[in-house]
């Protein structure tokens, strides 16, 4: 069975290399799987072509796994759409899409991480708001998701706020800039920190450094990338998602 890596591509190089960063980090937990990466757009490979690759030495499954931290239209839509129009003339190849990557408490370690390495102490937490920073979506479920995350990540982190952002037009404010300003008028807050809650740099992920700065914050974090547990996190829908295919092939056989 083949891991493939759905992610959605981007103009800007960047994301490419940071995907392409994201599978080795995948591979090396796991030595013996196959990773593969796939792209909607933009970049190469595209996921019909890698498919049509894998068929075509052989290869009998793949779970593919969106490089998605919300379900939206991508998750719910485009994706399946894109694998079934790749299969369709591809009978020896059965391929099974995973869920996307969050919620997951793995993320929001990941998000810590990245503020640490931005400069924020644990110990100044309780005087600390953070805007966690979405790309954003047009879907209110993908929205709704992002809030929440905010709100448990406060009660379960210590930090004085955490407030959500998102980065896209056409998504529901507050603007990563506005959350920055809101936290800063907030009493005792005495730093604000903006934690990307994307998984590799592109267009969004700029427009949340963009705001950052305009609105003044004191930490930007990096972008989640290859960060160890976004890693542990594929490999842990990669395998949701083959005992899921195994139970169902048992089943039918027996």
């Amino acid at each position: 069975m083949v891991l493939l890596l759905i992610a959605h591509g981007s103009r800007d190089p960047r994301h490419a290399a940071t995907v392409t960063a994201l599978r080795q980090a995948v591979a090396e937990r796991r030595p013996g799987l196959r990773v593969e990466v796939g792209f909607l757009d933009f970049c190469a490979p595209s996921v019909p072509r890698v498919l049509e690759r894998l068929a075509a030495e052989g290869v009998g499954e793949v779970v593919a796994v969106p490089l998605l931290l919300t379900r939206a239209f991508h998750a719910k839509a485009d994706i399946p759409a894109v694998l079934a129009g790749a299969t369709a003339a591809l009978p020896s190849l059965s391929v099974h899409q995973a869920p996307v990557l969050g919620p997951s408490s793995l993320l929001t370690d990941a998000l810590e991480r990245r503020l640490r390495q931005a400069g924020v102490r644990d110990a100044d937490r309780s005087s600390t708001g953070v805007v966690l920073a979405s790309a954003g979506s047009s879907d209110p479920e993908a929205i709704a998701v992002i809030a929440e995350i905010a709100r448990e990540w406060r009660h379960a982190s210590g930090w004085c706020a955490v407030r959500p952002a998102f980065a896209s037009a056409s998504s529901s404010f507050p603007r990563t800039e506005d959350a920055v300003r809101a936290l800063r008028r907030a009493e005792g807050i005495r730093r604000v920190a903006v934690a990307p809650y994307v998984l590799a740099p592109g267009r969004l992920p700029d427009r949340i450094a963009a705001g950052a700065r305009a609105g003044d914050a004191d930490f930007l974090a990096n972008v989640l990338g290859p960060a160890p547990e976004v890693a542990a996190l594929v490999l842990r829908r990669y395998e949701e998602a083959a005992r899921v295919t195994r139970s169902v092939v048992v089943a039918a056989t027996g």
